[in-house]
């Protein structure tokens, strides 16, 4: 198997693990994932320029782009990301199984379609079945270890993602030893891919949009850079906080960000669960007419990778497509233009110097999919990013802004393709 790094001006082609693991492993980067952790306060935006040429290197030699995206499509490359999170492709068996490199993931995808006009009412907007209806209990203390893993404790704020057919958790990864010692790195992990939160386990869940999860062994990360989250699954099967001196399990996010829905259909973002396996599981099901809190993750309170802080990244799928065929890792649907392979990304996250950011950027190298309606960032901001009519501003791959002042409000627009 070999091993693809991406960055924003060059793509390097490694070497990667043992050949005998090539068949089925594959690495998927979410390329934004820190792209405003280290911005200084005075940089206010950012533009991804088009003569910018991607190129590919394989062991300190220059390949083409066409046998690059090849290599990654038929798994001979794998894309090594910031964080080297490993998925499989979905497999029949229902059982985890292991690898020596990092955690296996396993998932699905989505479809899209057209549509016309734009509705016109702007009202907050209501729970929707597929979003937060059934999460309460916020602000309540998680009584650490007395509750059974047989169920998402949602009277404690996290919501199900009943899609992903583990009892509506995000993920559950469990170490190869099937232990966690605080401080000792992670060094294999395995991913059930059916059934729910099992002993031994670590079992990552959704927060309603708005809020972040607050729940990671912040010692006890996996040894080669995988991201890990959510609340351990004992022995004696309760789950326990991996941050107990941090009480709840879901905090508010930074606020200020909103998305709009002007489109004559649903549109589904999905976020990715991360700290965990960093698929594109937790879903905001967006309405027309309606306006949505999209969760920003405030730097000062979310995970941190390798020092870094880090932001969130969304994954935006075509009109129409259905949550459970959008928010998963291959939709059934759309094989081509939605989940993994969705067109557009978003980045947003305030930073340790208090400014959010907001990007809007093409899902490159992995999907060549383009998107059936505009997206524009609005309101407080210190320039315009959008794409519209399948061009970003700026003429690039993406562009960037910045809420312009405290307390500001940014809303993406979705709207009808110009």
């Amino acid at each position: 198997m070999k091993g693809l790094a991406h960055f924003t001006l060059a793509v390097t082609l490694i070497a990667g693990a043992a050949e005998a693991q090539h068949v089925n492993h594959h690495r998927h980067l979410h390329v934004k994932r820190n792209a405003f952790a280290k911005r200084s306060p005075e940089v206010v935006v950012k533009y991804e320029q088009g003569p910018t040429e991607t190129t590919y290197v394989l062991d300190g030699k220059a390949m083409s782009a066409d046998e690059a995206k090849a290599g990654i499509a038929d798994g001979r490359y794998l894309v090594v990301g910031e964080s080297q999170p490993t998925f499989t492709t979905p497999q029949s068996t229902p059982t985890p199984k292991t690898t020596t490199q990092a955690a296996i993931f396993v998932e699905q995808k989505t479809t899209s379609s057209s549509s016309s006009e734009t509705p016109k009412a702007t009202s907050a907007a209501p729970s929707s079945s597929n979003n937060d209806s059934t999460s309460t209990g916020l602000d309540a203390e998680f009584p650490n270890g007395t509750i059974p893993c047989s169920s998402l404790p949602t009277q404690y704020g996290p919501r199900p993602l009943s899609w992903l057919g583990i009892d509506g958790w995000a993920s559950i990864m469990q170490p190869g030893d099937k232990k966690w010692t605080p401080g000792t790195l992670i060094a294999t992990l395995n991913q059930a891919v059916s059934g729910g939160c099992m002993k031994n386990s670590f079992c990552s869940y959704a927060c309603p949009n708005g809020y972040q999860k607050t729940q990671w062994p912040e010692t006890s990360q996996g040894a080669t850079g995988q991201s890990i989250g959510g609340l351990w699954c004992n022995a004696d099967g309760y789950l326990e906080l991996t941050r107990p001196e941090v009480k709840t399990l879901c905090t508010p996010g930074a606020g200020g960000v909103f998305v709009q829905n002007n489109l004559s259909g649903k549109a589904v973002i999905c976020q990715t669960d991360y700290p965990g396996n960093e698929k594109m599981s937790i879903s905001l099901e967006t309405s027309p007419g309606q306006k949505y809190t999209l969760t920003n993750p405030d730097a000062k309170k979310s995970y941190y990778w390798k020092g870094s802080p880090t932001s969130a990244q969304y994954y935006v799928n075509p009109l129409n497509v259905a949550v459970e065929d959008a928010c998963v890792w291959n939709s059934p649907t759309n094989p081509d233009s939605a989940g993994n392979w969705a067109p557009v990304n978003l980045g947003v996250g305030k930073d340790v110097h208090g400014i959010t950011y907001l990007s809007i950027f093409k899902n490159s190298p992995t999907s060549n999919a383009e998107l059936d309606y505009d997206i524009e960032i609005t309101g407080d901001i210190t320039a315009s990013c959008a794409l519209k009519g399948g061009k970003y501003t700026g003429g690039g791959t993406g562009c960037t802004t910045a809420i312009s002042k405290s307390g500001g409000q940014a809303t993406i627009v979705l709207s009808k393709s110009s």
